[in-house]
């Protein structure tokens, strides 16, 4: 997976549209479930507002872990949806959307609406500060203690981070390096080690 961009910090912004008040609310996010505890501290917060409506990307938002969206009570696919797609297109993940919207009495239409929605959240990651993620992955290398050096110098020849090692029967290297480097790094463990050391991704 490729470096991707994520949110870094909380955004807000307000825009007017025939007498409509969109508020909208960027906040940084890393699950469904926190994303959710923002949507109903804006709606306790706002009380009084029409609807308020939300949308959510987790992750590399080209390969997103998880997204979802709300067009609470506006027509189907006026709200959420064209907010999800500011942020999928923007490249904001871990990002949570959030617009207030106060009626201001003119109808806007489906078009209209989904303009609105849009340039709400437009607007709000045009002030927003992105940085740049790169995937990484742990993983464990068991080697006999002969060669370990070996095994260290190729963490740094790959940039990698030796977390933790545990000296039993082998050496146990718990080792954190791009993700994109594990498969070369696997390859070049098991040649400099003539087979005897062992790779496998640390799940936890």
């Amino acid at each position: 997976m490729p470096t991707y961009t994520i949110l870094s910090t909380a955004v807000e912004s307000t825009t007017e549209e025939k007498n409509s008040e969109f508020i909208t609310f960027l906040h940084p996010v890393t699950s469904r479930e926190e994303a959710m505890v923002w949507v109903e501290v804006y709606r306790k917060q706002y009380p009084d507002a029409a609807h308020v409506c939300w949308a959510y990307v987790i992750g590399n938002t080209r390969q997103p872990l998880t997204q979802a969206f709300s067009d609470d009570g506006e027509p189907s696919g006026t709200a959420g949806k064209p907010m999800l797609h500011v942020l999928t297109e923007r490249d904001v993940g871990n990002s949570l959307a959030v617009v207030v919207r106060y009626f201001g009495g003119v109808k806007l239409g489906a078009g209209g609406l989904v303009r609105a929605y849009s340039g709400a959240v437009s607007q709000a990651v045009n002030a927003a500060v992105l940085v740049a993620v790169t995937p990484k992955v742990e993983c464990i290398v068991s080697v006999d203690f002969a060669r370990e050096a070996k095994v260290r110098h190729l963490v740094n020849q790959f940039q990698g981070e030796i977390l933790a090692v545990d000296y039993a029967a082998q050496v146990s290297l718990q080792i954190r390096l791009e993700e994109a480097q594990l498969d070369a790094f696997s390859v070049q463990v098991v040649n400099e080690t003539a087979g005897t050391a062992i790779v496998k991704l640390n799940f936890f």
